[in-house]
């Protein structure tokens, strides 16, 4: 991943909406996930096969799962405007209501339910520690992290009770075992589903 000092237009200031028009208006990279990460713009290539794999398998498993008016977004960009921060999850579960006629490219992350990462080598840093907080802060009551690049192996690690910006770990597991996801979802995921990088 890397980050990209863009040259700011003479009308355009320093704050948040500055950052976000930049943010929309820039001529990124065709195919390359743009994030602002505690207000840094940043570039990285689009995921493997093996990422997206584990994303859908996921969201396979939560739409049997959700009400019919909840949404499962996969690439939704979600802001944290406290932190800074204008993120595209893997996963992102919503009330329809917090998408439903929306315009532009982004929704807040506050009525956001479930956030899900799938880490890759270049972000998994940003994944464990920028964006869990950033997701805590926004009060997202559960935030399911899939690190195939765990320092001690391949793990799925489900945060929940959100305090300022600070997760608590509900559940940790390796690749191979059960992890269940409690209510509103009441899911339990196999994570020998995941392929292992």
């Amino acid at each position: 991943m890397s980050a990209l000092a863009a040259e700011p237009e003479p009308h355009w200031g320093n704050g948040w909406e500055d950052l976000v028009r930049r943010w929309e208006t820039m001529d990124w990279p065709e195919g390359c996930k743009v994030e602002i990460i505690e207000g840094i713009i940043t570039v990285s290539p689009s995921p493997t096969v093996r990422h997206n794999l584990a994303a859908s398998r996921v969201h396979r498993r939560l739409h049997s799962v959700i009400p019919d008016d909840w949404e499962v977004f996969q690439t939704q960009s979600i802001a944290v405007a406290s932190r800074l921060g204008m993120f595209i999850p893997d996963l992102v579960v919503v009330p329809a209501e917090a998408a439903d006629g929306r315009p532009g490219y982004y929704i807040p992350a506050e009525p956001a339910l479930l956030v899900a990462e799938v880490t890759s080598p270049s972000n998994a840093n940003h994944d464990r520690i920028m964006k869990a907080a950033a997701y805590a802060e926004a009060g997202v009551p559960l935030y399911l992290l899939i690190d195939a690049y765990a320092p001690g192996g391949p793990t799925v690690t489900l945060y929940g009770e959100p305090k300022d910006d600070v997760y608590r770990v509900l559940r940790a597991v390796p690749f191979g075992e059960k992890i269940q996801i409690p209510a509103p979802f009441d899911l339990t995921l196999d994570t020998a589903e995941f392929p292992v990088s």
